[in-house]
C-alpha cells in the first residue's frame, strides 16, 4: 500500500512538473501547435523509474491537464489523439527500463531506445491527427501524410535531441532518481 501511495504521489508530482516545463518552450514557426519543450521528460523519467504504468498514467495524467490548461481543439479526434493519446503512448519508453546499477553504456541504449520509441509513438499520433486536419491546410497538390510528417517531425524531433540529452546527464549525475531501486 505505501509504495501504491508512493508512485500516485510521484505521478501527481511529475505530472505537474511535466505542465511546467511545458509553459517553459521554444514556440517556432509551427502555425498548427507545436513547440520544443522538456515537458516530455518527466513521463519518462517515470517510466524508467517505475515502469509501464506509472510513465503511461503520468502521460493520460500531462495530456489531460495540457488539454485543461492549453487546449488547440479543431475536431473531436484531434482531441484524443494530440493530448492523451499522444502523451499516454510516451509512457511506453518503460519497456525499455534500465536499472539504476547497469554499467552507464547500457542505461544510455535504454534510454535512447526508449526515448525514441516513446517519440516515436507520440509523433505517429500527431501524424495521423495531422492527416485528418491538415487536408485543408496542406499546400495545393502536396501529399497530406508528407506534409504532417515534417510539420510534427520539426518540433517533435528537436524535443526528443534535447530530451535524450538531459535524461542521459540526469542518468550520469543521479541514476536512482532516474532509475529507481527495484
Amino acid at each position: 500500500m505505501r509504495n501504491r501511495n508512493l508512485m500516485i504521489a510521484e505521478v501527481a508530482i511529475m505530472s505537474a512538473l511535466g505542465i511546467i516545463l511545458g509553459f517553459i518552450k521554444f514556440s517556432g514557426p509551427w502555425a498548427f501547435g507545436g513547440s520544443v519543450s522538456l515537458e516530455m521528460v518527466p513521463i519518462f523519467i517515470m517510466a524508467y523509474r517505475r515502469g509501464l504504468f506509472a510513465g503511461v498514467l503520468t502521460g493520460l495524467m500531462i495530456g489531460l491537464l495540457q488539454l485543461l490548461i492549453n487546449p488547440y481543439i479543431y475536431y473531436f479526434l484531434q482531441v484524443l489523439l494530440d493530448y492523451p493519446i499522444a502523451f499516454m503512448v510516451v509512457g511506453l519508453a518503460g519497456l525499455t527500463r534500465p536499472h539504476w546499477n547497469d554499467s552507464f553504456t547500457k542505461r544510455i541504449a535504454f534510454i535512447l531506445i526508449g526515448t525514441f520509441i516513446g517519440s516515436l509513438l507520440r509523433l505517429t499520433s500527431h501524424v495521423i491527427s495531422g492527416v485528418a486536419f491538415f487536408k485543408d491546410a496542406a499546400p495545393e497538390g502536396s501529399d497530406i501524410f508528407t506534409y504532417s510528417f515534417v510539420y510534427n517531425i520539426s518540433y517533435i524531433g528537436p524535443t526528443f535531441i534535447l530530451t535524450v540529452v538531459l535524461l542521459i546527464l540526469l542518468t550520469q549525475a543521479a541514476p536512482k532518481l532516474i532509475h529507481g531501486e527495484r
